[in-house]
């Protein structure tokens, strides 16, 4: 049993698998189940895709992810940002017939499933730094007023086209005189319904001493009940045939579909870059989530299993007619707050969904989309904050300059090359400042054995001896910045004797590094000057022995700053200590 254990981790929730945590697992499925099923449909149209998709990718995916994922209580499914990246993704191919979209998203489920494999298998969880957080929060407030301005669809009852904000703008201009008052007052009833529930229910229910639990549970199946209602009362008074108001019609019911997605050569060469933003994203979403949950219960996950579980959950989304996948907040907080204890609760819930996939889609004939649309503005508005990426500008602006880019790039641009120019700016804004490191030359403080920066702190420095503190690993983009900084020092009037390169903060030399070392080593002792080092980490040092550059070393390697000052300089040393030389 010990192979199969590692071959499926997950496994391991079943040690002390009793009957309360069966009860616990059980009910959180069931409250999970009722606020997934709503949004699975929801978020499958802001995709692009027929609502059973979202059903689809809401079954398999949660198995995948309790077998090999590290969160114990992380929901996985279809979320806001990832169908709209997914919407973005296939809209761009010009398909118009729902078993070719379905095909596209599997592919591209399938396509980010690889990348995620990849990435875990390789132990490559800090790929997420690409995405700083500067960029990560512009691009989940552009991504939530594109879905938000894309929704108004549903909610006016008109047929708009476009990816981009100028794109709906305009669409909607020429679609304005068909505006259906019917979709409209649903949309904003359903959302007022929903935005009342969270609000103002809770305070009623308080007031007739109810549990608190209860209030809890009542409060988080708003959304099915408001689609009971909107269903019954569109089918009761016929809203379809007399006024025109859009339903979700017929959904297939049955076993989701197993198949492998087979979509044309050039598809599957379309996909692989939206498919690596899409993982990417979803990793960031999903670790963040997962990390804060951990945090409440005082556990950890793991990102590089993480990395296989997400892998895993895309996999079977793209095998069983699903999109893809990450770990939600809104259904991963319900999971957890309605008794979670392992992720047993997640396949307890992906079989309700099955049911409900397989017998029940025709209650969901008559449910108006734009109760749909009021159900996906209702768990994402809050997610747009603007606030944070002025905060970001008024603390660094470079890290202001890439969210603002990210922002405005999605918003007029598309999701894809807003996200894509976010985490190439980033990427070059790192490069640039690791390009010219920062370094200080360092006195000593008096009375102390210290040395700062002579531009900040009153020191006492050497007349022959420079010291230059290297703030930076040192590799083949800063390496001709650091010859060109000897140089600098080699023509100075007071010709110095020594120069002494204070290592204690690069963890890292490269081998342009190394060539430069032995350049700078060289120049100087052209100018009799010697070259030493001090306070050299051991990694660092253990590279440098092994390239027998300590053999040729004009100088020598100090273990500390203060005993190489105290052996080249003695005199300064002593007087910055109060002492007399004599």
């Amino acid at each position: 049993m010990a192979w199969l254990r590692r071959l499926l981790p997950g496994l391991e929730w079943l040690d002390g698998y009793d009957g309360h945590r069966l009860t616990q697992d059980g009910l959180a499925s069931l409250v999970t189940a009722i606020l997934l099923i709503p949004q699975s449909l929801a978020y499958a149209l802001l995709a692009g895709l027929p609502p059973q998709a979202g059903l689809y990718a809401s079954i398999a995916p949660l198995v995948a992810y309790a077998l090999f994922g590290s969160s114990r209580v992380l929901a996985v499914g279809p979320v806001a940002v990832i169908s709209l990246m997914t919407a973005a993704a296939i809209g761009s191919l010009g398909l118009t017939d729902p078993a070719d979209l379905m095909a596209a998203a599997g592919a591209l489920a399938l396509l980010s499933s690889v990348f995620l494999l990849l990435f875990g298998v390789f132990r490559l969880g800090s790929v997420a730094n690409f995405l700083s957080r500067p960029v990560v929060e512009a691009f989940i407030t552009a991504s939530t007023v594109l879905i938000i301005a894309s929704q108004l669809r549903h909610f006016l009852g008109v047929e708009m086209e476009g990816a981009t904000i100028p794109e709906l703008v305009v669409s909607l201009i020429r679609q304005f005189d068909g505006i259906n008052t019917t979709a409209l007052a649903m949309g904003v009833i359903s959302l007022a319904f929903l935005l009342a529930s969270r609000s103002l229910l809770p305070n009623l229910l308080e007031r007739t001493g109810l549990a608190t639990s209860h209030i809890s549970i009542l409060t988080r199946i708003a959304p099915a009940a408001l689609v009971a209602l909107t269903a019954l009362t569109a089918w009761a008074f016929g809203l379809q045939e007399r006024t025109g108001l859009s339903i979700v019609g017929e959904l297939p019911s049955g076993l989701p579909p197993f198949a492998f997605p087979i979509v044309p050569l050039e598809t599957w060469r379309a996909l692989i870059g939206p498919a690596a933003l899409i993982s990417l994203v979803g990793f960031v979403e999903s670790v963040s989530v997962g990390q804060s949950l951990a945090a409440r219960r005082r556990e950890t996950i793991n990102p590089n299993r993480e990395l296989l579980g997400l892998g895993a959950a895309n996999a079977a989304a793209a095998f069983t007619g699903g999109y893809p996948v990450t770990g939600g907040f809104a259904r991963s907080v319900v999971n957890e707050s309605a008794g979670a204890e392992t992720p047993v609760a997640g396949v307890f819930t992906a079989l309700i969904i099955l049911l409900v996939a397989a017998f029940l889609t025709p209650l969901f004939h008559h449910l108006p989309k734009a109760a749909l649309a009021a159900t996906i503005l209702a768990a994402i508005w809050r997610m747009a904050n603007f606030h944070d990426a002025w905060l970001a500008w008024k603390y660094s602006h470079a890290d202001g300059a890439a969210a603002f880019l990210t922002l405005v790039g999605v918003l007029f641009l598309g999701v894809e090359i807003g996200l894509t120019l976010g985490v190439a700016l980033s990427v070059g804004l790192v490069l640039q400042r690791t390009m010219r490191p920062h370094w200080a030359e360092v006195g000593q403080v008096p009375r102390t054995h210290h040395f700062r920066n002579i531009n900040r702190h009153e020191v006492i420095c050497s007349p022959h001896v420079v010291s230059l503190r290297i703030d930076e690993a040192l590799y083949f983009a800063n390496a001709r910045f650091l010859e060109d900084l000897a140089g600098e020092i080699i023509a100075r009037e007071s010709r110095p004797t020594d120069l002494v390169l204070l290592f204690a903060a690069v963890n890292f030399v490269d081998a342009s590094a190394l060539g430069s070392l032995r350049v700078i080593n060289a120049r100087l002792g052209d100018a009799g000057v010697k070259l030493h080092l001090s306070e050299v980490k051991g990694p660092v040092a253990d590279k440098l022995l092994e390239a027998g550059f300590y053999e040729e070393l004009s100088g020598e390697v100090f273990l500390s700053h203060y005993a190489a000052m105290r052996t080249l300089d003695p005199a300064t040393t002593l007087r910055a200590e109060g002492v007399s030389p004599d």
